[in-house]
């Protein structure tokens, strides 16, 4: 599929839609899907119309209906589609994080620890998350990392959150000879 230009009320109103699919298991109501957003309803079913025409969207009828992710939508915003994910937690201000998974943790500056920082993409909202909230992630499948941090930034668009690492490990396991 060729890649595909979305706006950004386009691209929060899918990211909230993959999200509300996943959380649910099933069609979202347009209603749903604004109140997360915080936009008109009938904005909300405009949007879907276009979003229909880009195949990025379909629309179920019936009173159970509402609305789907196509496999092009997870395409288009680079979202992994799993059917068993590994659980990775989320912990926000020490309480888990119920309807969140991460899904990956980009480290920089890991050379200078006083600089270091993490983006956390999260399978969820990250609208709850504020500048200053303590964060814990994992511990991680395979390394079994564990990430304790300080919310620095975040994009609502992307469910990314921007992390002061404050503190990292990993189980450390010692030689076998």
């Amino acid at each position: 599929m060729s890649s595909i230009e979305l706006t950004s009320s386009q691209k929060t109103i899918l990211t909230a839609l993959i999200n509300l699919y996943r959380e649910q298991d099933g069609a979202v109501k347009g209603e749903t899907i604004a109140a997360e957003v915080d936009r008109n309803p009938g904005t909300i079913r405009n949007q879907m119309q276009s979003l229909k025409a880009l195949q990025l969207v379909e629309g179920v009828p019936g009173p159970k209906g509402g609305y789907k992710p196509t496999a092009n939508a997870y395409e288009a915003l680079d979202v992994q589609r799993m059917d068993e994910p590994a659980n990775v937690t989320l912990r926000h201000q020490g309480e888990l994080v119920e309807d969140a998974n991460v899904d990956e943790i980009d480290l920089s500056s890991v050379h200078h620890p006083e600089l270091c920082r993490a983006e956390i993409h999260i399978q969820g909202s990250v609208r709850g998350f504020s500048e200053g909230d303590s964060v814990t992630v994992g511990p991680t499948p395979l390394s079994k990392l564990v990430i304790e941090g300080t919310v620095d930034g975040k994009d609502d668009t992307s469910n990314v959150l921007i992390l002061r690492i404050d503190d990292m490990r990993a189980p450390v396991e010692e030689p076998s000879h």
